[in-house]
């Protein structure tokens, strides 16, 4: 357990540069005196670091020094090799630089653990992007994802869906995430914090004239800011709600319990009723919808269109 700690402990110094005692103890989840105890031990080791006092002190390793020790044990090895994306890699022009990446890594690993990564990519593969749906077009994703990385940033024109649906908005871009084959851009704007599909922008200024570097607050997580986009997003989808019958497939099929007694009545959040309208028609006559009226009028119409369609 110790061992791994001071491989950890050694390996945050070399990613992150000076860290606190405490920030340290923070990372390891442990208390600073193990963390005191820690360095000592490296120190005794061999390992040139060296602690700063005072209020910006903290622990630094000696510039230019860079151990080749990886830590990585059996499942570390698998999951990096599980984790690489080479669609958004290709994307964002990274292609190349995971193969090479992928190779080197596969070069400096052990002859077991090489074998085991290597059964991973035989027998494993992501493939993100759900069915039915053409890639998106997303000319605009590399000087994007430039931006991001150089904290530059951005005067956009963006093709929205609410009037007026062209508008241009000078952004500080945070961060991109890849959800379910699409891009997205994570920025801060006059109006707060927005997200953004990629393959909605359809211009960019002269990268030339926004050369200015931002700065990112400090407490900005990206992982964070996406959950709460998604659950304020899920929040605004269903705003509504129908009651409805159904039989014991079109139960099962909406993902509801059952009742015991053939049909079963139940309300369910809804988006909208043009979007209900298609949902409940795919259940076919698994399901009677009882309100609102409208939606039942609605669905009523389209049979009663379907039935003189379809005569006998």
């Amino acid at each position: 357990m110790r061992a791994s700690r001071l491989v950890t402990l050694l390996l945050l110094l070399q990613n992150r540069g000076r860290m606190t005692a405490e920030q340290l103890a923070g990372e390891l989840e442990v208390s600073v005196r193990t963390v005191y105890r820690d360095v000592q031990a490296l120190a005794a080791a061999g390992v040139p670091l060296y602690g700063d006092a005072g209020h910006d002190g903290g622990y630094r390793l000696v510039d230019g020094y860079r151990t080749r020790l990886t830590g990585l044990t059996a499942d570390e090895a698998q999951a990096a090799f599980l984790a690489a994306l080479p669609g958004a890699a290709d994307q964002l022009g990274l292609g190349g630089a995971l193969a090479a990446a992928r190779l080197k890594l596969r070069a400096a690993l052990p002859v077991e653990l090489r074998e085991r990564a290597g059964r991973i990519q035989e027998r494993f593969l992501l493939d993100a992007p759900g069915w039915y749906g053409a890639p998106d077009d997303t000319p605009h994703l590399a000087a994007v994802a430039a931006a991001v990385w150089e904290r530059r940033p951005l005067v956009l024109r963006y093709r929205r869906w609410r009037a007026p649906e062209e508008i241009e908005r000078r952004v500080e871009p945070y961060g991109l995430v890849l959800k379910a084959g699409r891009w997205y851009l994570v920025a801060a704007g006059p109006t707060g914090m927005r997200t953004y599909r990629v393959d909605q922008i359809i211009g960019l200024c002269d990268p030339a004239a926004e050369a200015t570097e931002f700065a990112v607050p400090a407490d900005f997580d990206l992982g964070a800011s996406w959950t709460g986009y998604l659950a304020d997003f899920r929040a605004r989808l269903h705003t509504g709600e129908a009651l409805v019958r159904l039989t014991p497939e079109g139960a099962r099929r909406l993902g509801v319990a059952a009742g015991r007694d053939g049909w079963t009545e139940v309300r369910v959040p809804i988006e909208s009723i043009d979007h209900a309208h298609g949902e409940f028609l795919r259940l076919g006559a698994d399901v009677e919808v009882l309100e609102p009226a409208e939606l039942r009028d609605r669905i009523a119409a389209t049979v009663r269109t379907l039935a003189a369609r379809y005569p006998d």
